[in-house]
């Protein structure tokens, strides 16, 4: 149940994202991307603490909303709640490393798949 639950959330999450960049994005700003970003950020924050803590959802209906739809709308908003949850936790030292490696990390490779997709083509 829980897979089908990831799936329809995705699937949702991801249609959101794009209709985002499609009414959103111009050649000048990606702006439907950064709003789905800081959105989704926000989104699954709120659900980790309303859904879990509040309205005492469901774990289905939290994996639906957490791990499919701000999954599939931007796994940007993971990244995000890792790095709050290590922060509160108290391990400040591995959020900022573990922050700072990612996006490093993931624009070396961003720029490793453009240099390889140019080679392939």
């Amino acid at each position: 149940m829980n897979w089908m639950m990831v799936a329809v959330g995705g699937a949702a999450g991801s249609l959101l994202r794009y209709a985002l960049g499609l009414t959103l994005n111009v050649p000048s700003w990606p702006y439907g991307t950064w709003l789905a970003n800081v959105l989704g950020s926000f989104l699954i924050g709120f659900f980790f603490v309303w859904g879990k803590e509040k309205a005492g959802i469901s774990p289905e209906l939290y994996i639906l909303l957490t791990t499919g739809m701000m999954g599939g709308f931007t796994t940007f908003s993971t990244f995000s709640l890792e790095v709050v949850t290590m922060t509160m936790q108290g391990n400040v030292l591995k959020a900022i490393l573990y922050a700072t490696g990612s996006v490093i990390v993931g624009l070396l490779a961003a720029y490793a798949g453009v240099l390889a997709g140019r080679q392939v083509l």
